[in-house]
């Protein structure tokens, strides 16, 4: 599967902010039918004596056409991955992470803000440029 166009900078930037990647990619088998990857895995380093908190990440770009064909895309993906990891990986909690741009234009329609709230979608919003993470959204 191939990596998302601002994956590395995600990498750097969750790495700034105190996670060791554990993961990249996240692998979860389901059944032997059905493998899903998911973009990276991390464990909060600053949270290393007490009960780590784990994530996984699903990283989008939104540089295509269409920001609803990507964000259809992303949901789908984000609702699969949950299942799975409530299913395997019950200590783990996954975000999408995506571009502040994206964030701050298309993530404030309220048909979005409906659809993230109905599916309880937990966000990372990043700054590719600055590989940072500028806010987390649980």
């Amino acid at each position: 599967m191939a990596k998302d166009v601002f994956h590395l900078q995600v990498k750097k930037a969750l790495i700034k902010d105190g996670w060791i990647i554990t993961h990249d990619p996240f692998t979860i088998r389901v059944s032997e039918a059905i493998k899903l990857q998911i973009d990276l895995a991390a464990e909060n380093a600053i949270a290393a004596e007490r009960n780590a908190e784990k994530i996984a990440v699903e990283i989008k770009s939104f540089i295509a056409d269409s920001d609803i064909s990507e964000f259809h895309t992303a949901l789908g993906q984000y609702l699969n991955y949950s299942q799975a990891i409530e299913e395997k990986e019950a200590d783990r909690v996954l975000y999408l992470a995506v571009p502040i741009e994206t964030y701050q234009d298309f993530f404030q329609l309220s048909f979005v803000q409906r659809t993230l709230d109905r599916y309880q979608v937990k966000l990372i919003i990043y700054d590719p440029k600055r590989e940072e993470i500028r806010l987390w959204i649980k």
